[in-house]
């Protein structure tokens, strides 16, 4: 990596303390860059009920919020790479506070919609900024193990939307619950800019962290003749431990290859285009398929989230810690397979109730997980300064999956036709998993004849 993405890997005395806050803080900015979908899906029977959206709506719902973030992706990731992971940070969850706000505060169908299109925001800089972070702050044999910890943060919001809150919602009204989500944000947002340390000046405004490709390396040299180092540059001496990733095994081929035709961030954005839909249908409709087909009350159907984003949390940890380079490759195909049985047990809970609680767990450890490892495989192959663009690139695959998924799904279970909707969900698993197999087999080939693709 660069030393616009590396400057700060530095395990002092002190240091696994600072890295268990830093992966605390970017799990909770992962929870809010992505609440008001779970919010939306657990609290969708109360919607459907109290605020007259239909269906249909509420897939459309997800439609406007995604399909923001999935045209802001790459310009989201050209920021961070500009501005710096930090005051990225708290712009990510200044906004998601105003979301969860408007969302709390809207009469009807329309501000409910502008309110969400506002979400797509904190969501388009949530992947970039967050790895940003990892890269600056934390040592390479790290990096997988808390980009899956702070990936499975995405979970613990639904967790969050799906337990406490919708307990809330039953105790205060579903406005006040949501209205509670967004104060917790504005908490977050200051945790955020009292934690992390300044962002380096963007090129032009200084000459520190910010400066042309191969300055690290002069700045290395000054510190190491004058005892100490320029505001942002790289400063730890190298120890046991903190090698950058293109000393990891592979990893320089693959970061010169990212960016280029075969390369993994194509066919990731694609395989993240038919995951995201299938995910986004899971997490949008699961709690109202609980109230309409099998007779849920609306807090157990909205424990049906929360259960999912428990198992995701464990899915999306485990999974990151197994997504060694040489493995990594071939994880997306295998987990894009387990969704499909998922998807599938979803469909027969239409006739046997019991399976939907296992199709939540399933659809958390395998579907949701796939997100995390395709995260993992986007900052071990990154070419130099790219993390930021690389990563928004693949975000806006996935984000674009969630804005077309629902719409679809809606038009089935308006119609009661949640059997339908559940196998169209196995077939966008079933999409996803062939074109992860086919990169990996790909890349296995252009690995063994000498030279990545």
């Amino acid at each position: 990596m660069s030393g616009a993405d590396t400057a700060a890997v530095v395990p002092a005395e002190g240091g696994e303390a600072r890295s268990r806050g830093l992966t605390a803080l970017l799990t909770t900015a992962m929870a809010f860059s992505m609440l008001q979908l779970f919010l939306l899906g657990a609290l969708g029977p109360r919607l459907v009920d109290r605020l007259g959206v239909s269906e249909t709506l509420l897939g459309l719902t997800t439609t406007v919020g995604f399909g923001t973030a999935a045209v802001l992706s790459p310009v989201g990731g050209r920021i961070v790479d500009r501005v710096g992971p930090r005051r990225s940070l708290v712009a990510l969850l200044v906004l998601s506070a105003v979301a969860l706000g408007l969302i709390g505060a809207a009469p009807g169908p329309g501000l409910l919609l502008a309110a969400v299109a506002v979400g797509g925001l904190p969501q388009a800089l949530a992947n970039p900024a967050t790895n940003k972070a990892i890269l600056a702050s934390v040592p390479a044999p790290r990096r997988g193990a808390v980009t899956g910890t702070k990936q499975s943060g995405v979970q613990l919001g639904a967790f969050a939307a799906g337990l406490p809150l919708a307990l809330a919602a039953g105790a205060i009204g579903w406005r006040g619950a949501v209205w509670v989500a967004a104060g917790a944000a504005v908490l977050a947002a200051v945790w955020a800019w009292r934690a992390l340390p300044a962002d380096a000046p963007a090129p032009g405004e200084g000459a520190s962290g910010s400066a042309p490709r191969g300055a690290t390396a002069g700045a290395k040299r000054q510190g190491a003749a004058s005892g100490s180092a320029p505001r942002g540059a790289t400063t730890a001496p190298k120890q046991p431990g903190t090698t950058t990733a293109t000393k990891q095994p592979g990893a320089a081929s693959g970061a010169a290859s990212a960016g280029r035709r075969g390369g993994p961030v194509p066919w990731l954005a694609v395989f993240s285009l038919f995951l995201g839909a299938g995910i986004a249908s899971v997490n949008t409709y699961l709690a109202l398929f609980g109230a309409r087909r099998l007779d849920m009350g609306p807090t157990v159907a909205g424990a049906l989230v929360a259960v999912l984003g428990v198992a995701g949390i464990a899915g999306r940890v485990g999974w990151s810690r197994a997504a060694t380079p040489g493995r990594a490759p071939w994880l997306p195909g295998l987990l894009a397979g387990g969704a499909v049985v998922a998807a599938l047990l979803l469909a027969a809970a239409d006739r046997v109730d019991p399976l939907v609680w296992v199709a939540a767990v399933a659809v958390g450890v395998f579907a949701v997980s796939g997100n995390a490892v395709s995260m993992v495989l986007v900052m071990q192959r990154s070419a130099p300064g790219r993390a930021g663009q690389d990563s928004a690139l693949v975000a806006a695959g996935f984000f674009a999956g969630f804005a077309v998924g629902p719409p679809l799904f809606g038009l089935l279970a308006e119609r009661g036709r949640y059997g339908g909707g559940w196998l169209l969900v196995a077939a966008e698993f079933a999409v996803a998993g062939a074109v992860a197999l086919v990169w990996a087999v790909r890349d296995g080939r252009a690995r063994r004849d000498g030279g990545p693709r």
